[in-house]
Formats: C-alpha cells, structure tokens, sequence
C-alpha cells in the first residue's frame, strides 16, 4: 500500500474557496422560492457559469439543490432536513420519547413538527400501523395556513405575529395560496378554544388531519398532528381528536406549559 501525498497549502486554500463559492450560491437560492437558472445564480455571484454548473451539479447530487428544469434550481431537501435538525426545540426533545406509544394508541400516522420561518418542518414521525397510511418525510417543510399542525401553531401565537407569519407561509409555499384569510383568522380563534386544529383536504387531496400545539419553557413552539387518509377521517375524527387532546395535556405536564 502506498502512502498518498500530503496535502499542500494550494490545494488546501482551493478546497477552501470551492466550499466558500457553494455557500454563496445557496445564500443566493434561500430566499428564491421561485427558483432560479444558471445564469441567474453566476451573476449574482459573480463567478463564470461553467464554475456555477460544476459547484451546482455537486450539490444536487448531495440533494443540497433540487432541480427540475431550465429556472427551476432551488434549496433541496437535504438543507430543510438539517435545519429540522438545528430547530429541534427542547419541547421536541421532551416529546419524541413518548411519540411511540401515542402512535400505537392511535393507530395512525403521528407527526412531530417545530416552526420554521412560514413553515411547520417534521422532526419526527412515528408509521401507522393500518395497510394505507399517510406518510411525509422527516425534514419535510408544510405550509402554516393550510395544514393542522401549521394552524395549530399560529393559534398559539399573538395575534400581533399572524400578519407576518402568513405572508411568509404563502411566499414560502405558492402552490398552496392563502385563498381566504378572514376565515382562516375566524378558524384560529375555534383552535385557541379547543387547542385542536383540522386539515380537511385542504393541503393534499385524500388526506385529512388533526393537530395540537404547545410551547415549551422558553417559548419555542411544536406541533403534533395526526394525518389520516380520507375515507377513515370521518369515522376515526371523535377518538384522534380525543386521544391528541389527552396527549397535549401529558406532554404539558411534562413540559411545565
């Protein structure tokens, strides 16, 4: 066996500038939820297109980018992935553990959300145990306005941070447009009397849900919901609801909340 070279200062300070240029081309997609081209993503910043398409294909094949078509480069999945990481709050902590058994009492999918920026990003997740479940990733990113853990949350939030919230919530997501904000701010004051919030097809077509919120001790929200295919929804709404009800107030005991 050979030993291999050392390294020297040049190709050092090249690897440097390579992981310096990738960090500003994701810099220049956060906030671009419309996605960008080649040549947009260059000149913004100011490297040669061909440096862009190497550094760029690099990350898509980390899933750091995600790309389907000509203007379509944009933040992938593996980012929103590590940030659900970095946001797990101390309440998510607390909660986890006992997710198992509520997912076994429940019989149905359960989900472990914290917020970020306008969205509710899963944390955790625990499979139902019927043959046709509702399932999304861990590190997925949901819309607040239109999903049972995003609502839950805003109802647990001052009326004051509602306006900028949602603004976000519809930038971050335009394929889920805020079609009737009065009677999105009418349903919120039922969640912040009952402390549950419903998703009745309105984010994924067949799917329904139940969510509840909380905030741990230092004021970090999280969200659990029960997502459910329709054609059980109807019939399994009464027991999820008690069930997650009964669920938010042990993990409220257990956070002090």
């Amino acid at each position: 066996m050979s030993a291999s070279a050392p390294k020297t200062s040049e190709s050092r300070d090249g690897g440097v500038q390579v992981i310096a240029r990738a960090a500003a081309i994701m810099r220049t997609l956060e906030n671009a939820h419309e996605g960008m081209s080649l040549g947009e993503i260059a000149r913004s910043v100011g490297l040669a297109r061909s440096t862009v398409q190497r550094i760029v294909n690099a990350l898509i094949a980390e899933g750091f980018i995600a790309s389907s078509g000509a203007r379509s480069l944009r933040i992938g999945p593996a980012i929103a992935s590590m940030a659900a990481a970095a946001q797990t709050s101390d309440a998510s902590a607390l909660i986890a553990p006992h997710l198992r058994a509520f997912g076994e009492l429940a019989g149905e999918t359960v989900d472990l959300a914290v917020l970020s920026g306008g969205s509710a990003v899963f944390v955790e997740q625990v499979p139902g145990r019927q043959r046709l479940v509702a399932l999304s990733a861990v590190g997925a990113r949901f819309p607040l306005h239109c999903t049972a853990n995003g609502k839950a949350m805003l109802a647990a939030l001052p009326p004051a941070q509602l306006d900028a919230l949602l603004a976000k919530s519809a930038a971050e997501h335009p394929g889920h447009p805020l079609r009737n904000k009065k009677g999105l701010l009418r349903e919120l004051e039922d969640v912040r009397r009952t402390h549950l919030a419903y998703d009745i097809g309105e984010h994924g077509q067949g799917i329904c849900a139940i969510g509840a919120a909380l905030l741990d001790r230092n004021g970090a929200l999280v969200a659990i919901s029960i997502p459910v295919p329709a054609q059980r929804f109807a019939e399994a709404r009464q027991a999820l609801s008690s069930h997650l009800l009964a669920f938010r107030t042990r993990m409220a005991a257990i956070l002090g909340s």
